[in-house]
């Protein structure tokens, strides 16, 4: 295959699903990893994707409408993902009340979390499993299973979250926007994490710098009714708010 239709199929898999690993498009076009990453490089210069870590993802207007899967996110911009999901698991202390929402930066803190004498809930049954798999006391929210975030969702989800008191709760988000608050493009999701954020004494989104100034479908939560970890803003607008916790590249 020559490299412009390499080109040409790699842009058409990075806009149809807003995301893709290195991986999958070695798999998908039957060439080796060093290729692949030659041809990312050469598409961002271009300005017709973003090359990420471990993958490239769309160029946006601004605006996401639908969740790429988690199989997909995990993998893309993992380092930085690490170095968040590394900080806030350390916010994390003995008889805290955790609520861990659906997500891949989530399921990544989930890596290096110690304290074993907290109690965590989670609407995702991979944390759930990791969380057990850890020795730690765990609570699954029960609902419907949401099949490309591998998220618990609906009115079951939402009634279970109710009784529960949080000390802190951390989130995933597709878009941090101090106008639009956190986004994501899924309307039972979004409600979900909502309740959950009502239910908690402290709330921390935790985001990569690919999702600032991103507004998704749905606002779950405003911008400043939680503390954002992340790492890496340029956008000087951020500068004048107080619940940014930059995390040390």
């Amino acid at each position: 295959m020559l490299a412009e239709e390499r080109y040409s199929e790699i842009l058409r898999v990075v806009n149809e699903e807003h995301a893709v690993t290195v991986q999958e498009l070695t798999e998908l076009l039957d060439t080796s990893e060093s290729t692949i990453r030659r041809d990312l490089a050469t598409l961002h210069k271009r300005g017709e994707l973003v090359k990420v870590h471990g993958g490239a993802t769309a160029v946006e207007s601004g605006y996401t409408t639908k969740d790429a899967a988690l199989s997909v996110r995990r993998d893309l911009n993992r380092e930085v993902k690490q170095k968040i999901g590394k900080y806030a698991a350390t916010l994390v202390q003995a008889d805290d009340f955790v609520y861990l929402d659906a997500g891949s930066s989530v399921d990544i803190m989930i890596d290096y979390l110690t304290q074993a004498d907290a109690v965590y809930v989670t609407n995702s049954i991979g944390h759930a499993q990791k969380l057990l798999q850890k020795g730690f006391r765990v609570i699954l929210i029960g609902g419907e299973l949401k099949a490309i975030t591998e998220a618990i969702v609906g009115a079951d989800a939402i009634s279970g979250l109710r009784k529960y008191n949080f000390t802190k709760g951390f989130f995933g988000t597709n878009g941090v926007h101090p106008d639009a608050g956190y986004t994501t493009p899924d309307i039972a999701e979004a409600m979900v994490k909502e309740k959950a954020m009502e239910q908690c004494r402290e709330c921390f989104v935790l985001a990569d710098a690919t999702k600032i100034n991103q507004i998704s479908s749905v606002t779950f939560s405003a911008f400043e009714d939680a503390k954002l970890l992340t790492i890496g803003i340029a956008d000087e607008k951020y500068k004048k708010y107080k619940n940014i916790m930059e995390v040390e590249a």
